[in-house]
Protein backbone atom coordinates (compact mmCIF):
# COMPACT_ATOMS: atom_id res chain seq x y z
CA UNK A 1 0.00 0.00 0.00
CA UNK A 2 1.11 3.56 -0.55
CA UNK A 3 0.12 6.27 0.83
CA UNK A 4 -0.47 9.69 -0.72
CA UNK A 5 2.16 11.86 -0.70
CA UNK A 6 1.44 15.61 1.30
CA UNK A 7 4.32 18.73 1.29
CA UNK A 8 3.46 19.12 5.03
CA UNK A 9 3.91 15.50 6.23
CA UNK A 10 7.20 15.77 6.47
CA UNK A 11 7.95 13.23 9.46
CA UNK A 12 5.00 10.87 9.22
CA UNK A 13 5.48 9.73 5.39
CA UNK A 14 8.30 8.31 6.48
CA UNK A 15 6.59 6.34 9.09
CA UNK A 16 3.67 5.30 7.16
CA UNK A 17 3.93 5.39 3.47
CA UNK A 18 5.07 2.36 1.27
CA UNK A 19 4.33 -1.27 0.82
CA UNK A 20 6.94 -1.55 3.67
CA UNK A 21 5.21 0.25 6.19
CA UNK A 22 2.69 -2.11 6.77
CA UNK A 23 3.50 -3.15 9.83
CA UNK A 24 3.56 0.48 10.94
CA UNK A 25 0.23 0.87 9.90
CA UNK A 26 -1.22 -1.88 11.16
CA UNK A 27 -0.70 -0.98 14.53
CA UNK A 28 -2.04 2.52 13.93
CA UNK A 29 -5.20 0.85 12.78
CA UNK A 30 -5.25 -0.91 16.09
CA UNK A 31 -5.29 2.64 18.06
CA UNK A 32 -8.11 4.11 15.38
CA UNK A 33 -6.31 4.97 12.51
CA UNK A 34 -8.43 4.92 9.30
CA UNK A 35 -7.43 5.15 5.39
CA UNK A 36 -8.40 8.46 5.25
CA UNK A 37 -6.17 9.34 8.65
CA UNK A 38 -2.81 8.31 7.04
CA UNK A 39 -3.35 10.54 4.11
CA UNK A 40 -3.05 13.37 6.40
CA UNK A 41 -0.22 15.76 8.35
CA UNK A 42 -0.17 13.64 11.86
CA UNK A 43 0.28 16.48 14.82
CA UNK A 44 1.20 15.04 18.55
CA UNK A 45 -0.60 16.33 21.58
CA UNK A 46 1.23 16.13 24.94
CA UNK A 47 -0.99 16.57 27.36
CA UNK A 48 0.70 16.91 30.80
CA UNK A 49 -2.78 15.50 32.92
CA UNK A 50 -2.68 14.38 36.04
CA UNK A 51 -5.09 13.58 38.93
CA UNK A 52 -2.58 14.66 42.24
CA UNK A 53 -2.34 18.34 41.17
CA UNK A 54 -5.12 20.95 40.80
CA UNK A 55 -2.79 22.92 38.07
CA UNK A 56 -3.17 19.68 35.91
CA UNK A 57 -6.13 17.70 36.78
CA UNK A 58 -8.30 19.18 34.03
CA UNK A 59 -6.02 19.43 31.02
CA UNK A 60 -7.45 15.50 29.88
CA UNK A 61 -10.41 17.33 29.01
CA UNK A 62 -8.31 20.51 27.15
CA UNK A 63 -6.35 17.82 25.00
CA UNK A 64 -10.01 16.63 23.97
CA UNK A 65 -11.16 20.14 22.59
CA UNK A 66 -7.04 20.50 21.08
CA UNK A 67 -7.68 17.23 18.95
CA UNK A 68 -11.04 18.50 17.84
CA UNK A 69 -9.48 21.78 16.64
CA UNK A 70 -6.49 19.38 14.48
CA UNK A 71 -9.00 17.11 13.14
CA UNK A 72 -11.65 19.80 12.23
CA UNK A 73 -8.46 21.64 10.73
CA UNK A 74 -7.88 18.37 8.53
CA UNK A 75 -5.05 16.99 10.57
CA UNK A 76 -4.64 13.45 12.30
CA UNK A 77 -4.34 14.16 15.91
CA UNK A 78 -2.48 11.38 18.40
CA UNK A 79 -2.67 12.46 22.11
CA UNK A 80 -0.09 11.18 24.25
CA UNK A 81 0.63 12.07 28.06
CA UNK A 82 4.05 12.82 29.60
CA UNK A 83 4.71 13.34 33.75
CA UNK A 84 3.95 16.34 35.80
CA UNK A 85 4.45 17.19 40.00
CA UNK A 86 3.39 19.13 41.95
CA UNK A 87 5.76 22.18 43.73
CA UNK A 88 2.81 22.69 46.23
CA UNK A 89 2.50 19.29 47.61
CA UNK A 90 6.27 18.35 47.53
CA UNK A 91 7.43 22.13 49.24
CA UNK A 92 9.24 21.46 52.65
CA UNK A 93 10.69 17.83 52.13
CA UNK A 94 12.99 15.62 50.13
CA UNK A 95 10.56 15.33 47.65
CA UNK A 96 11.03 18.64 46.22
CA UNK A 97 14.18 17.64 44.98
CA UNK A 98 12.40 16.10 41.61
CA UNK A 99 10.69 19.21 40.75
CA UNK A 100 13.52 20.63 38.15
CA UNK A 101 14.63 17.69 37.61
CA UNK A 102 10.83 17.15 36.22
CA UNK A 103 11.83 19.85 33.43
CA UNK A 104 14.34 17.63 32.19
CA UNK A 105 12.29 14.95 32.25
CA UNK A 106 9.49 16.41 30.62
CA UNK A 107 11.57 17.77 27.87
CA UNK A 108 13.33 14.39 27.16
CA UNK A 109 9.63 12.32 27.02
CA UNK A 110 7.94 14.99 24.96
CA UNK A 111 10.75 14.94 22.42
CA UNK A 112 11.08 10.87 22.55
CA UNK A 113 8.04 10.51 21.78
CA UNK A 114 7.23 12.91 19.00
CA UNK A 115 10.57 12.07 17.39
CA UNK A 116 9.82 8.38 17.35
CA UNK A 117 6.40 8.26 16.32
CA UNK A 118 7.23 10.97 13.40
CA UNK A 119 4.88 13.20 14.43
CA UNK A 120 4.70 16.48 11.87
CA UNK A 121 3.94 19.01 14.32
CA UNK A 122 3.37 18.90 18.12
CA UNK A 123 1.12 20.76 20.41
CA UNK A 124 1.71 20.98 23.92
CA UNK A 125 -1.04 21.65 27.29
CA UNK A 126 1.10 22.51 30.25
CA UNK A 127 -0.59 23.70 33.77
CA UNK A 128 2.54 23.90 35.95
CA UNK A 129 5.77 25.67 35.86
CA UNK A 130 8.11 22.64 35.41
CA UNK A 131 5.94 21.03 32.69
CA UNK A 132 5.64 24.40 30.71
CA UNK A 133 9.65 25.11 29.81
CA UNK A 134 9.91 21.29 29.60
CA UNK A 135 7.61 21.47 26.28
CA UNK A 136 8.99 24.65 24.88
CA UNK A 137 12.25 23.35 25.08
CA UNK A 138 11.29 19.57 23.70
CA UNK A 139 9.95 21.70 20.28
CA UNK A 140 13.05 23.58 20.61
CA UNK A 141 15.16 20.56 19.88
CA UNK A 142 12.70 18.99 17.23
CA UNK A 143 12.17 22.45 15.69
CA UNK A 144 9.07 20.83 13.72
CA UNK A 145 6.26 23.45 13.52
CA UNK A 146 4.65 23.47 17.47
CA UNK A 147 1.97 25.90 19.61
CA UNK A 148 1.97 25.76 23.11
CA UNK A 149 -1.46 25.93 24.62
CA UNK A 150 -1.49 26.93 28.40
CA UNK A 151 -3.89 25.12 31.33
CA UNK A 152 -4.86 28.24 32.72
CA UNK A 153 -4.86 29.92 36.08
CA UNK A 154 -7.35 28.73 39.22
CA UNK A 155 -9.93 30.99 40.68
CA UNK A 156 -9.48 32.59 43.85
CA UNK A 157 -10.10 31.06 46.93
CA UNK A 158 -12.32 32.19 49.57
CA UNK A 159 -11.82 35.59 51.47
CA UNK A 160 -8.88 36.01 48.36
CA UNK A 161 -6.79 33.62 49.66
CA UNK A 162 -4.62 31.08 47.63
CA UNK A 163 -1.97 28.22 47.95
CA UNK A 164 0.75 30.51 49.70
CA UNK A 165 -2.07 32.30 51.98
CA UNK A 166 -2.05 28.43 53.10
CA UNK A 167 2.06 28.10 54.06
CA UNK A 168 1.89 32.03 55.23
CA UNK A 169 -0.81 30.23 57.73
CA UNK A 170 1.78 28.09 59.00
CA UNK A 171 4.46 30.74 59.82
CA UNK A 172 1.38 32.52 61.88
CA UNK A 173 0.46 29.01 63.27
CA UNK A 174 3.78 29.41 64.56
CA UNK A 175 3.86 32.66 65.87
CA UNK A 176 0.95 32.57 67.98
CA UNK A 177 -1.53 34.19 65.58
CA UNK A 178 -3.58 31.76 64.10
CA UNK A 179 -5.36 28.36 66.03
CA UNK A 180 -4.61 25.06 64.38
CA UNK A 181 -8.68 25.11 63.58
CA UNK A 182 -8.00 28.35 61.35
CA UNK A 183 -5.10 27.32 59.67
CA UNK A 184 -7.73 24.28 58.65
CA UNK A 185 -9.99 26.50 57.28
CA UNK A 186 -7.99 28.45 54.93
CA UNK A 187 -6.41 24.94 53.85
CA UNK A 188 -9.34 24.23 53.10
CA UNK A 189 -11.10 27.49 51.27
CA UNK A 190 -7.47 28.28 49.43
CA UNK A 191 -7.66 25.38 46.59
CA UNK A 192 -11.30 25.85 45.04
CA UNK A 193 -10.64 24.01 41.61
CA UNK A 194 -8.65 23.53 38.29
CA UNK A 195 -5.80 25.79 37.22
CA UNK A 196 -2.41 27.18 38.23
CA UNK A 197 -1.47 29.01 41.00
CA UNK A 198 -3.51 32.01 41.06
CA UNK A 199 -1.06 35.47 41.52
CA UNK A 200 2.06 36.09 39.24
CA UNK A 201 3.98 33.12 40.59
CA UNK A 202 5.85 30.73 38.13
CA UNK A 203 2.95 28.88 36.18
CA UNK A 204 1.36 32.40 35.36
CA UNK A 205 4.81 34.45 34.86
CA UNK A 206 5.92 31.44 32.17
CA UNK A 207 2.80 31.04 30.53
CA UNK A 208 3.14 34.83 29.80
CA UNK A 209 6.23 34.93 29.10
CA UNK A 210 5.98 31.99 26.41
CA UNK A 211 3.26 33.96 25.08
CA UNK A 212 5.29 37.06 24.54
CA UNK A 213 7.72 34.73 23.00
CA UNK A 214 5.46 34.35 20.17
CA UNK A 215 5.03 30.17 21.04
CA UNK A 216 1.41 30.57 22.37
CA UNK A 217 -1.87 31.90 20.86
CA UNK A 218 -2.76 35.35 21.70
CA UNK A 219 -4.42 35.46 24.83
CA UNK A 220 -3.53 31.82 25.88
CA UNK A 221 -1.87 32.94 29.21
CA UNK A 222 -4.57 34.63 30.36
CA UNK A 223 -7.35 32.68 30.68
CA UNK A 224 -9.11 30.71 33.53
CA UNK A 225 -8.80 26.85 33.49
CA UNK A 226 -12.49 26.54 33.59
CA UNK A 227 -13.47 28.74 31.51
CA UNK A 228 -15.34 28.67 27.62
CA UNK A 229 -12.43 31.35 26.26
CA UNK A 230 -9.81 28.44 27.50
CA UNK A 231 -11.91 25.73 25.08
CA UNK A 232 -11.77 28.34 22.59
CA UNK A 233 -8.15 28.43 22.87
CA UNK A 234 -7.90 24.70 22.52
CA UNK A 235 -10.08 24.62 19.45
CA UNK A 236 -8.00 27.30 17.97
CA UNK A 237 -4.67 25.20 18.25
CA UNK A 238 -5.43 22.59 16.75
CA UNK A 239 -6.34 24.79 13.05
CA UNK A 240 -3.58 27.20 13.61
CA UNK A 241 -0.98 24.02 13.57
CA UNK A 242 -2.47 23.48 10.43
CA UNK A 243 -1.58 26.95 9.41
CA UNK A 244 1.67 26.29 10.58
CA UNK A 245 2.25 22.96 8.99
CA UNK A 246 1.52 24.92 5.60
CA UNK A 247 3.98 27.54 5.60
CA UNK A 248 6.89 24.89 7.35
CA UNK A 249 6.96 27.63 10.32
CA UNK A 250 9.29 26.12 13.09
CA UNK A 251 10.09 26.96 16.67
CA UNK A 252 13.52 28.67 15.10
CA UNK A 253 11.63 31.29 13.14
CA UNK A 254 9.66 32.52 16.06
CA UNK A 255 12.04 32.12 18.80
CA UNK A 256 14.47 34.31 18.00
CA UNK A 257 16.90 36.79 20.24
CA UNK A 258 14.26 39.27 19.57
CA UNK A 259 11.13 37.23 20.82
CA UNK A 260 13.32 36.28 23.91
CA UNK A 261 13.74 39.95 24.47
CA UNK A 262 9.82 40.27 24.58
CA UNK A 263 9.89 37.24 26.88
CA UNK A 264 11.75 38.85 29.59
CA UNK A 265 10.14 42.12 29.20
CA UNK A 266 6.71 40.68 30.55
CA UNK A 267 8.55 38.96 32.98
CA UNK A 268 9.76 42.04 34.47
CA UNK A 269 6.63 44.26 33.56
CA UNK A 270 4.63 42.01 35.05
CA UNK A 271 6.57 42.11 38.37
CA UNK A 272 7.22 37.42 37.90
CA UNK A 273 8.88 34.92 39.76
CA UNK A 274 12.50 34.53 39.22
CA UNK A 275 12.19 31.01 38.02
CA UNK A 276 11.97 32.10 35.07
CA UNK A 277 15.63 33.37 34.67
CA UNK A 278 16.44 29.78 34.57
CA UNK A 279 13.61 28.55 32.55
CA UNK A 280 14.26 31.23 29.89
CA UNK A 281 17.83 30.77 29.81
CA UNK A 282 17.04 26.56 29.55
CA UNK A 283 14.46 27.36 26.70
CA UNK A 284 16.77 29.73 24.87
CA UNK A 285 19.76 27.37 24.68
CA UNK A 286 17.77 24.67 23.64
CA UNK A 287 16.52 26.73 20.37
CA UNK A 288 20.58 28.41 19.88
CA UNK A 289 20.05 32.15 21.19
CA UNK A 290 22.22 33.10 22.92
CA UNK A 291 21.00 34.95 26.48
CA UNK A 292 22.61 35.19 29.92
CA UNK A 293 21.76 36.29 33.15
CA UNK A 294 23.29 40.11 32.11
CA UNK A 295 20.74 40.52 29.45
CA UNK A 296 18.08 40.61 32.21
CA UNK A 297 19.59 42.87 33.96
CA UNK A 298 20.40 44.99 30.49
CA UNK A 299 16.75 44.62 30.01
CA UNK A 300 15.73 45.79 33.65
CA UNK A 301 17.08 48.96 33.49
CA UNK A 302 14.57 50.00 30.78
CA UNK A 303 11.50 48.21 31.46
CA UNK A 304 9.59 49.38 34.94
CA UNK A 305 7.39 46.78 37.16
CA UNK A 306 3.87 47.91 35.93
CA UNK A 307 1.53 45.09 37.48
CA UNK A 308 0.49 44.71 41.11
CA UNK A 309 -0.07 41.68 41.17
CA UNK A 310 0.94 38.80 44.18
CA UNK A 311 2.66 37.68 45.66
CA UNK A 312 4.45 41.04 46.40
CA UNK A 313 1.59 42.80 45.17
CA UNK A 314 -3.04 42.66 45.99
CA UNK A 315 -3.93 40.90 43.01
CA UNK A 316 -4.55 37.43 41.19
CA UNK A 317 -4.20 36.37 37.67
CA UNK A 318 -7.84 35.94 37.39
CA UNK A 319 -8.82 39.60 38.42
CA UNK A 320 -6.13 40.65 35.62
CA UNK A 321 -7.99 38.43 33.27
CA UNK A 322 -11.09 40.36 34.03
CA UNK A 323 -9.68 43.66 32.77
CA UNK A 324 -8.39 42.27 29.84
CA UNK A 325 -5.06 40.18 30.82
CA UNK A 326 -1.33 41.03 29.39
CA UNK A 327 -2.76 41.98 25.92
CA UNK A 328 -3.14 45.73 26.59
CA UNK A 329 0.22 45.50 28.39
CA UNK A 330 2.03 44.25 25.95
CA UNK A 331 0.53 47.05 23.83
CA UNK A 332 1.58 49.90 26.31
CA UNK A 333 5.07 48.56 26.00
CA UNK A 334 5.28 48.22 22.49
CA UNK A 335 4.00 51.44 22.06
CA UNK A 336 7.20 52.55 24.54
CA UNK A 337 8.97 50.77 22.28
CA UNK A 338 9.69 48.06 24.65
CA UNK A 339 9.02 45.23 22.36
CA UNK A 340 9.88 43.91 18.87
CA UNK A 341 6.67 44.35 17.83
CA UNK A 342 8.07 42.59 14.13
CA UNK A 343 8.27 38.95 15.83
CA UNK A 344 6.23 36.43 14.14
CA UNK A 345 4.55 34.14 16.32
CA UNK A 346 2.30 31.30 16.11
CA UNK A 347 -1.07 33.15 14.87
CA UNK A 348 1.14 33.18 12.07
CA UNK A 349 1.04 37.07 12.15
CA UNK A 350 3.69 39.27 14.04
CA UNK A 351 3.43 40.59 17.43
CA UNK A 352 2.41 43.97 16.31
CA UNK A 353 -0.40 42.69 14.59
CA UNK A 354 -1.49 40.52 17.02
CA UNK A 355 -2.18 43.46 19.47
CA UNK A 356 -3.68 46.09 16.59
CA UNK A 357 -7.00 45.92 17.62
CA UNK A 358 -6.41 45.29 21.15
CA UNK A 359 -8.34 47.68 23.59
CA UNK A 360 -6.15 49.29 26.53
CA UNK A 361 -7.60 48.62 30.26
CA UNK A 362 -10.98 50.23 31.51
CA UNK A 363 -10.58 53.76 33.67
CA UNK A 364 -9.95 53.09 37.04
CA UNK A 365 -8.10 49.95 37.20
CA UNK A 366 -5.12 50.10 39.57
CA UNK A 367 -3.96 46.26 38.47
CA UNK A 368 -1.60 47.35 35.70
CA UNK A 369 -0.16 51.17 36.51
CA UNK A 370 0.73 53.73 33.99
CA UNK A 371 4.53 54.48 32.86
CA UNK A 372 4.46 57.34 35.16
CA UNK A 373 3.50 55.66 38.56
CA UNK A 374 5.56 52.44 38.29
CA UNK A 375 5.30 49.86 40.72
CA UNK A 376 9.13 50.01 40.85
CA UNK A 377 10.49 52.09 38.40
CA UNK A 378 12.94 49.04 36.74
CA UNK A 379 13.33 45.41 37.07
CA UNK A 380 12.77 43.52 40.11
CA UNK A 381 14.90 40.68 39.42
CA UNK A 382 17.90 41.57 40.11
CA UNK A 383 20.76 39.95 38.90
CA UNK A 384 23.96 40.39 42.31
CA UNK A 385 27.37 39.91 41.56
CA UNK A 386 30.40 39.49 44.25
CA UNK A 387 32.89 37.71 46.31
CA UNK A 388 29.77 35.66 47.66
CA UNK A 389 28.37 34.73 44.23
CA UNK A 390 31.08 35.86 41.45
CA UNK A 391 28.97 34.46 38.63
CA UNK A 392 25.85 35.49 40.14
CA UNK A 393 22.89 34.97 41.99
CA UNK A 394 19.26 36.21 41.87
CA UNK A 395 17.07 38.50 43.73
CA UNK A 396 12.92 39.72 43.68
CA UNK A 397 13.09 42.53 44.96
CA UNK A 398 9.93 44.67 44.57
CA UNK A 399 11.33 47.68 46.85
CA UNK A 400 8.73 46.87 49.11
CA UNK A 401 10.95 45.05 51.49
CA UNK A 402 13.67 47.30 50.60
CA UNK A 403 16.94 47.64 48.10
CA UNK A 404 19.77 47.19 51.11
CA UNK A 405 20.15 44.55 53.94
CA UNK A 406 23.78 43.92 56.29
CA UNK A 407 23.51 41.39 59.04
CA UNK A 408 25.17 38.33 60.02
CA UNK A 409 25.08 34.62 58.74
CA UNK A 410 23.13 31.71 60.39
CA UNK A 411 24.04 29.01 58.20
CA UNK A 412 22.06 25.77 57.70
CA UNK A 413 23.29 22.54 55.26
CA UNK A 414 19.63 22.11 54.22
CA UNK A 415 16.51 23.36 54.01
CA UNK A 416 14.67 21.57 56.73
CA UNK A 417 17.57 22.57 59.75
CA UNK A 418 16.71 26.21 58.19
CA UNK A 419 12.83 25.29 58.06
CA UNK A 420 12.68 24.37 61.98
CA UNK A 421 15.40 27.29 63.52
CA UNK A 422 12.73 30.08 61.62
CA UNK A 423 9.45 28.11 63.42
CA UNK A 424 11.34 27.80 67.14
CA UNK A 425 12.40 31.30 67.02
CA UNK A 426 15.76 30.21 66.82
CA UNK A 427 16.50 32.93 63.55
CA UNK A 428 15.80 36.35 64.77
CA UNK A 429 15.75 40.14 63.41
CA UNK A 430 19.31 40.92 61.58
CA UNK A 431 20.07 37.07 60.47
CA UNK A 432 20.91 36.75 56.87
CA UNK A 433 19.81 32.84 56.87
CA UNK A 434 22.48 31.13 54.16
CA UNK A 435 20.57 27.81 53.31
CA UNK A 436 23.16 25.71 51.03
CA UNK A 437 23.87 22.50 49.72
CA UNK A 438 20.66 22.67 47.90
CA UNK A 439 22.00 23.78 44.21
CA UNK A 440 21.42 21.62 41.42
CA UNK A 441 23.73 19.66 42.36
CA UNK A 442 24.06 19.77 45.67
CA UNK A 443 20.34 19.27 46.57
CA UNK A 444 20.48 17.84 43.98
CA UNK A 445 17.58 19.42 42.38
CA UNK A 446 17.51 22.87 43.47
CA UNK A 447 14.59 22.96 45.92
CA UNK A 448 12.42 26.11 46.30
CA UNK A 449 12.33 27.48 49.21
CA UNK A 450 8.64 28.51 49.74
CA UNK A 451 8.14 26.98 53.37
CA UNK A 452 10.97 28.84 54.65
CA UNK A 453 10.13 32.24 53.24
CA UNK A 454 6.56 31.90 53.85
CA UNK A 455 7.56 30.85 57.32
CA UNK A 456 9.57 34.05 57.77
CA UNK A 457 6.40 36.15 56.36
CA UNK A 458 4.08 34.66 58.76
CA UNK A 459 6.25 34.95 61.88
CA UNK A 460 6.59 38.68 61.06
CA UNK A 461 10.25 38.52 60.00
CA UNK A 462 10.01 39.68 56.19
CA UNK A 463 10.99 42.86 56.77
CA UNK A 464 13.89 41.87 59.66
CA UNK A 465 15.42 38.85 58.37
CA UNK A 466 17.22 38.10 54.59
CA UNK A 467 17.73 34.65 52.92
CA UNK A 468 20.59 33.20 50.79
CA UNK A 469 20.42 30.16 48.87
CA UNK A 470 22.10 28.08 45.97
CA UNK A 471 18.39 26.89 45.83
CA UNK A 472 15.80 28.73 44.31
CA UNK A 473 12.62 29.89 45.58
CA UNK A 474 8.89 29.67 43.93
CA UNK A 475 6.96 32.29 42.48
CA UNK A 476 4.98 32.59 45.56
CA UNK A 477 8.03 33.59 47.61
CA UNK A 478 8.43 37.19 48.57
CA UNK A 479 10.67 39.41 51.06
CA UNK A 480 14.36 39.81 51.07
CA UNK A 481 15.61 36.64 49.85
CA UNK A 482 18.32 35.85 47.18
CA UNK A 483 18.52 32.40 45.17
CA UNK A 484 20.57 31.07 42.34
CA UNK A 485 24.06 31.64 44.31
CA UNK A 486 26.67 30.41 41.95
CA UNK A 487 28.91 28.52 42.10
CA UNK A 488 26.96 26.40 44.31
CA UNK A 489 28.33 24.91 47.49
CA UNK A 490 28.65 21.53 45.90
CA UNK A 491 31.09 22.75 43.44
CA UNK A 492 32.79 24.68 46.26
CA UNK A 493 31.69 27.92 45.52
CA UNK A 494 31.88 30.35 48.32
CA UNK A 495 28.45 29.97 49.88
CA UNK A 496 30.21 26.71 51.05
CA UNK A 497 32.64 28.88 53.17
CA UNK A 498 30.04 31.24 54.87
CA UNK A 499 30.65 30.52 59.06
CA UNK A 500 27.81 31.45 61.52
CA UNK A 501 28.25 35.62 62.73
CA UNK A 502 30.14 36.34 59.45
CA UNK A 503 29.10 39.56 57.62
CA UNK A 504 27.08 39.53 54.69
CA UNK A 505 25.85 42.75 52.56
CA UNK A 506 23.35 42.66 50.10
CA UNK A 507 22.75 45.46 47.65
CA UNK A 508 19.97 45.47 45.17
CA UNK A 509 20.87 49.15 43.80
CA UNK A 510 24.81 48.51 43.70
CA UNK A 511 23.25 44.53 42.36
CA UNK A 512 26.33 43.37 45.13
CA UNK A 513 26.32 40.91 47.28
CA UNK A 514 29.50 40.48 49.59
CA UNK A 515 31.26 38.11 52.41
CA UNK A 516 32.76 40.26 54.58
CA UNK A 517 35.65 38.03 55.16
CA UNK A 518 39.27 38.83 54.30
CA UNK A 519 40.24 37.64 51.24
CA UNK A 520 42.85 35.55 53.29
CA UNK A 521 41.02 34.03 55.54
CA UNK A 522 38.35 33.10 52.70
CA UNK A 523 41.60 31.14 51.03
CA UNK A 524 42.27 29.09 54.36
CA UNK A 525 38.66 27.91 54.52
CA UNK A 526 38.59 27.17 50.70
CA UNK A 527 41.88 25.07 51.17
CA UNK A 528 40.24 23.02 54.33
CA UNK A 529 37.14 22.64 52.57
CA UNK A 530 36.11 18.91 51.03
CA UNK A 531 33.07 18.52 49.27
CA UNK A 532 30.52 16.10 50.97
CA UNK A 533 29.33 13.00 49.78
CA UNK A 534 26.75 13.06 47.29
CA UNK A 535 23.31 12.75 48.71
CA UNK A 536 22.01 9.91 46.28
CA UNK A 537 24.10 7.28 43.76
CA UNK A 538 21.57 6.17 41.90
CA UNK A 539 18.72 6.66 39.71
CA UNK A 540 17.39 10.40 38.16
CA UNK A 541 18.65 12.07 41.03
CA UNK A 542 22.11 11.12 40.37
CA UNK A 543 21.67 11.43 36.65
CA UNK A 544 20.49 14.82 36.84
CA UNK A 545 23.64 16.05 39.43
CA UNK A 546 26.27 14.46 37.27
CA UNK A 547 24.66 16.48 34.06
CA UNK A 548 23.46 19.47 35.42
CA UNK A 549 25.54 22.69 34.57
CA UNK A 550 25.39 26.27 36.98
CA UNK A 551 21.79 27.65 37.64
CA UNK A 552 23.97 30.94 36.15
CA UNK A 553 23.06 29.52 32.87
CA UNK A 554 20.23 27.71 33.28
CA UNK A 555 20.24 24.74 35.39
CA UNK A 556 20.61 22.71 31.89
CA UNK A 557 21.51 18.98 31.25
CA UNK A 558 22.43 18.52 27.25
CA UNK A 559 25.88 19.99 27.71
CA UNK A 560 28.45 17.02 28.19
Amino acid sequence: MIITDDENRKYSAIVVDGIDKAPARSMLRAVGFTDEDFKHPQVGIASTWASLTPCNMHINGLADEVAKGVYFAGAKPVVFNTITISDGIANGYQGMKYSLVSREVIADSIETVAGCQGFDGLIAIGGCDKNMPASIIAMARLNRPSIFVYGGTIKPGKNHTDIVSVFEAVGAHARGDLTEEQVVQIEKEAIPGPGSCGGMYTANTMASAIEALGMSLPGSSAQEAVSPEKHKDCQRAGEAIKWLLKQDIKPSDIMTREAFENAVTMVIALGGSTNATLHLLAMADAVGVPLTLDDFTEIGKRVPVLADLRPSGKYMMSELIEIGGIAPLMKRLLEKGLLHGDCLTVSGRTLADNLKDVEDYPEGQDIIMPFDQPIKKDSHLRVLKGNLAPTGAVAKISGKEGTHFEGTARVYDSEELAMAAILDGTVVAGDVIVIRYEGPKGGPGMREMLSPTSAIMGRGLGNEVALITDGRFSGGSHGFVVGHISPEAMVGGPIALIEDGDRIIIDAVEDSITLDVPEGELARRKAAWAAPEPNVKRGVLAKYAKTVGSAAEGAITDRF
